[in-house]
């Protein structure tokens, strides 16, 4: 029967390998672990960008293994095809602790699945944080779903919002990473036949158990590595996880929400306008316009 079908998450087949520190043999990797925790009490400034690219390469390793059942027809993985990238986000603007962590659930077709940063709408990515470069390609492509890099025409509303609000209300990316930092729970991309996205909300089976446990360590190191005191979700399910993480891992840091920028969300007008009211409410907008 077709339902039995299954598909599995593999190794892309253009991937960027700019650090061969982080692609050593699994044997490699096993040994320096033990000898070399990703999260140590004591982080130094210096090494935190490396500390949280080791710890999402390893992420990204784990996600490989799982065996996604029907309707699940593709999988992307930015943080292999797009590392490079990637990489240049995670060493410009996260290499200081961070006092506030936003949280999108994973990638959009658009988004991050085109340029390998979060929430990453190709202009504001290449215009406004200033990074740019080649992307490869997912092991198997969905064909209304291409990975064209840099050169994708189309533009994803959510991260035009999310990161536009930014814009304004600080002006510059550096204003912005002084305190904060955006970041997903989930970094794979999940579709169905059609190219239609499957959230990992609507994942059923043992495989969405082995996703959240990699996804829910990764975030507590996250939140370990970034000394991060505040995470706002941005919208339900990253909140969720946030405070699952948190209660679980005991960790002193306060969760909360904001409505999820995407036009198919319910009354999602004027969201810039919500989520300034929202961060108001907070009392975090001064971390943005001060």
């Amino acid at each position: 029967m077709s339902k039995s079908r299954k598909t599995k998450t593999r190794r892309d087949s253009d991937s960027v390998d700019i650090n061969p520190k982080r692609m050593k043999s699994e044997d490699e990797d096993n040994s320096e672990k033990k000898e070399n925790s990703i999260v140590t009490s004591d982080t130094s400034l210096e090494n935190i960008s490396e500390q949280l690219l080791s710890m999402e390469h390893n992420l990204a390793a784990e996600l490989r293994k799982i065996t996604f059942r029907l309707p699940v027809e593709y999988v992307y993985s930015p943080l292999e095809y797009a590392f490079n990238i990637h990489t240049m986000y995670v060493q410009k603007y996260c290499n200081t602790v961070k006092k506030i962590l936003f949280l999108g659930m994973n990638p959009g077709p658009w988004g991050m699945s085109q340029t390998g940063v979060p929430f990453g709408e190709i202009s504001m990515v290449r215009d406004w944080l200033k990074i740019c470069g080649h992307v490869g390609k997912p092991a198997k492509e969905q064909p209304n779903r291409k990975v064209t890099g840099f050169q994708c025409t189309r533009s994803e509303i959510s991260g035009k919002r999310l990161w536009g609000l930014f814009q304004e209300l600080c002006k510059s990316p550096e204003k912005f990473f002084e305190h904060a930092y955006i970041h997903n729970y989930c970094p794979i991309a999940l579709m169905n036949k059609k190219g239609c996205n499957i959230t990992p909300a609507e994942i059923k089976g043992p495989e969405i158990q082995i996703l959240h446990s990699a996804c829910d360590k990764a975030l507590a190191d996250a939140i370990k590595i970034l000394k991060v005191e505040i995470i706002i979700g941005i919208g339900g399910y990253a909140e969720k996880r946030a405070q699952l993480v948190v209660q679980s891992s005991k960790l002193p840091v306060k969760v909360l929400c904001l409505p999820h920028p995407s036009p198919r969300a319910v009354n999602n007008k004027n969201w810039s306008e919500k989520a300034t009211q929202k961060l108001s409410e907070f009392g975090l907008l001064e971390c943005f316009t001060a």
